[in-house]
């Protein structure tokens, strides 16, 4: 098939890209746009002066940098869609986070379908079944990252905050208890059972974990399940009607945040990691609700799941939206500081 020759806007941009240091075909233009991760090339410049807009420039030479022969660039372009928040970037957007987050259950061929409604035992002991085999060939994490950065720190006699949770957010016992809840939700777990689960894990103070017990006795009393604020209420298939029933341009704004806080997140890791930051980093609510449970977003299918549970939660978790914006405030004042001993980095 001919190709279009190309247009004078595509040579341009080809040869701002070029400038950077980078390279970017119009071949590679056709294939962003039709992507959605440029937008159409009628919005590139400026119609006052013809020229091309920054941010289009920055875009490109960031898919140029990203863009490697075979491989996606993952959910870098879910920001894109995000930042353009329009009607057909948020349709992209959705699709692709449910998608996601139904991963695990292709993993196991099982399909949403399959997963019965209603409270009989014969719905309940097929939702049991289902979280069996989501499990199945499902590698154990040994250790997270917040046993890792205190296992070198003990090792070089580093004093870090004390823990405030759980040992390992990945334990198997929490993840047994997690594919039930998947399946079925809270109502095919006895609070019971949530309580020994994470009891067996438990590493933060006692009474932190008396105390989350006392609060939901006193809502019990007071006809409150506090349950039923998880945004495993109703497991995945909640999970996904949530994601479907968002608002565009809400659904948009959570992927913009989860993802500059995520790159946040790795750029410190990475560039600026020394044992002052990520003290500061650990103490800090966010480092257990966020940080260790999908705060760190590779390329590829696990870092998709990490920006997607980041996003449920910034959907559905009161409060969680707030405390997320206020660690990225604490995050990127760390990235601006000068280094302890005043030498550029």
């Amino acid at each position: 098939m001919t190709r279009t020759p190309p247009t004078a806007t595509e040579l341009a941009l080809a040869a701002e890209v070029d400038r950077l240091g980078l390279t970017a075909t119009c071949h590679q233009f056709e294939r962003w746009r039709a992507k959605r991760w440029l937008p159409p090339t009628d919005q590139w410049t400026d119609p006052a002066t013809n020229t091309l807009h920054p941010h289009i420039v920055h875009r490109a030479a960031w898919l140029a940098a990203l863009s490697r022969p075979g491989r996606g660039i993952s959910w870098i372009g879910w920001t894109f869609w995000a930042i353009d928040d329009t009607e057909q970037t948020a349709a992209l957007l959705r699709h692709a986070l449910i998608r996601t987050i139904q991963l695990p259950l292709r993993q196991a061929g099982i399909t949403l379908a399959q997963i019965p409604h209603g409270d009989s035992d014969t719905a309940f002991e097929t939702r049991q079944n289902l979280a069996e085999r989501l499990l199945r060939g499902r590698r154990a994490i040994g250790r997270d990252l917040d046993g890792l950065l205190r296992t070198h720190a003990g090792t070089a006699g580093i004093t870090l905050p004390e823990p405030r949770t759980v040992s390992n957010p990945f334990d198997a016992a929490l993840i047994r208890v997690g594919a039930r809840l998947l399946a079925g939700g809270l109502a095919d777990v006895s609070p019971e059972e949530l309580t020994e689960a994470w009891c067996s894990v438990w590493t933060g103070p006692p009474e932190q974990l008396d105390r989350i017990t006392a609060a939901h006795l006193a809502a019990d009393e007071n006809g409150t399940d506090l349950r039923a604020l998880s945004p495993l209420a109703h497991g995945l298939p909640g999970l996904v009607r949530a994601l479907e029933q968002a608002d565009a341009h809400l659904l948009c704004e959570a992927v913009r945040a989860c993802t500059k806080a995520s790159s946040t997140l790795m750029k410190l890791l990475l560039e600026r990691a020394d044992a002052e930051m990520v003290t500061v980093l650990m103490d800090d609510v966010m480092w257990d609700q966020w940080v260790r449970v999908g705060g760190i977003a590779p390329a590829g299918r696990l870092g998709e799941a990490a920006i997607t549970l980041s996003t449920v939660q910034y959907l559905l978790v009161p409060g969680w939206a707030e405390d997320l914006h206020r660690y990225q405030d604490r995050m990127d004042r760390l990235l601006t500081a000068p280094p302890p001993d005043g030498r550029p980095m």
